[in-house]
């Protein structure tokens, strides 16, 4: 049928695809999350000295794939949604564990407590096998990791990813979660752990 019509456009003399040089295709785009002309001028070192002073609540984002448990600490984690439940983690785009969770399609939230400073070190190694010695069970809907004696957890499926300049915010949908009646979070204060005093 093809050939019919490609031999009837020859015949009256209409150009086919045949006929036409092969087209070049379009360069790609630069892909950046900001582009250059937007770039404070601001160094780095400064950048992470001065943002230190906010001090923040410490997580270990876990996971389960086809290749077992993973997970990594993560301290920019925060609520995002009452309705939808939406919580939101940013994690470096060179991370060797966001692939996984990604795979994984899920993740729970293990929000460390005070005296959990160890645990965190942990799964802040790269490379190194952070579950080595951790107790763990399966999260109630995704069977992600929940670490053992966390204050709270949040059990959640991926929703959304954005980019951020040089990591990614990645958007959970709560579908469970839960907290002890007790116990006081572990701090990141300018590069040390801390504790909440009331």
């Amino acid at each position: 049928m093809a050939a019919t019509a490609v031999r009837y456009l020859r015949s009256v003399g209409a150009a086919t695809t045949a006929d036409r040089p092969p087209l070049e295709a379009l360069p790609r785009p630069d892909l950046r999350a900001v582009r250059d002309d937007e770039r404070l001028p601001v160094e780095p070192g400064e950048f992470r000295r001065v943002l230190g002073h906010f001090a923040s609540g410490v997580t270990v984002v876990t996971a389960h794939d086809t290749d077992g448990p993973t997970g990594f600490a993560c301290q920019s984690f925060a609520s995002l949604s009452l309705d939808p439940p939406l919580v939101a983690f940013m994690v470096a785009r060179t991370s060797t564990t966001w692939p996984r969770i990604a795979r994984a399609g899920a993740f729970c939230v293990n929000i460390l407590g005070a005296g959990q400073g160890p645990l965190c070190r942990g799964f802040a190694v790269s490379g190194a096998d952070k579950f080595a010695g951790v107790a763990y069970e399966d999260a109630p809907a995704t069977g992600s990791p929940l670490l053992g004696s966390v204050p709270a957890w949040i059990d959640c499926r991926v929703h959304a990813v954005h980019t951020g300049g040089d990591h990614l915010i990645v958007v959970g949908r709560v579908e469970a979660l839960g907290a002890a009646e007790e116990g006081e979070p572990l701090l990141f204060h300018q590069g040390v752990f801390g504790r909440f005093s009331r």
